[in-house]
């Protein structure tokens, strides 16, 4: 995780800071601001790879996808955060009316990168799970094809993960599926690039 900004901050002080920023974001954890680094390209093409098969499956249901710009809060904790992809189903609840930060996401989604990867397991998920909305966290490798998952089951989270060109990720609360070779198309693994990517499957509901 990043370096802190020096000093402690109310959650409106960090809001008001974050909408006045128009090049940069952060997140707020704990009383702290963090900045926010730049993404890899291959962190980048995994995203929008994400957000184009997403958005093919959930057109016209009740659910909807964001990624990168979309704040969420925990409610519970006051932490602030731009998670790489947030899915929310049924009616977005903002916070407040500037309608930029989101209180109730289904399915949240981080691609990991070796500066982030022991936050994003860690203290930012222990965080998430203080979110009565959430549904599923979803964990997705880019120095390899992997994908895991931790999906709410009343007051258990269940862990599954896929892997490999014939994995599948299942995204169950938005009904939908996502084969791994689609997420990892034109990312270099192993320094070879994958050349195309396989059509999303939708999950039956």
């Amino acid at each position: 995780m990043a370096t802190a900004f020096e000093g402690r901050f109310t959650p409106q002080e960090y809001l008001a800071r974050e909408r006045a920023s128009l090049e940069s974001k952060s997140e707020y954890v704990n009383g702290h601001i963090y900045a926010m680094g730049g993404a890899s390209r291959a962190h980048n093409l995994i995203v929008f790879n994400l957000a184009r098969e997403l958005g093919v499956q959930i057109r016209g249901g009740p659910c909807s996808a964001s990624v990168n710009d979309m704040r969420v809060k925990v409610p519970r904790t006051e932490m602030y955060t731009y998670p790489d992809v947030v899915v929310v189903c049924g009616e977005p609840q903002l916070e407040d009316d500037h309608f930029d930060t989101l209180l109730n996401p289904t399915i949240l989604i981080e691609v990991l990168s070796p500066s982030t990867e022991r936050y994003d397991r860690g203290d930012k998920w222990a965080h998430f799970r203080l979110i009565e909305s959430l549904q599923m966290y979803v964990l997705v490798a880019q120095d390899q094809m992997r994908v895991e998952t931790f999906t709410r089951r009343g007051d258990e989270w269940i862990y599954a993960e896929a892997s490999g060109e014939d994995g599948v990720l299942n995204l169950e609360p938005a009904a939908c599926s996502i084969r791994l070779d689609a997420i990892y198309e034109l990312v270099k693994i192993g320094g070879e690039g994958r050349k195309s990517g396989g059509a999303a499957e939708e999950q039956k509901a």
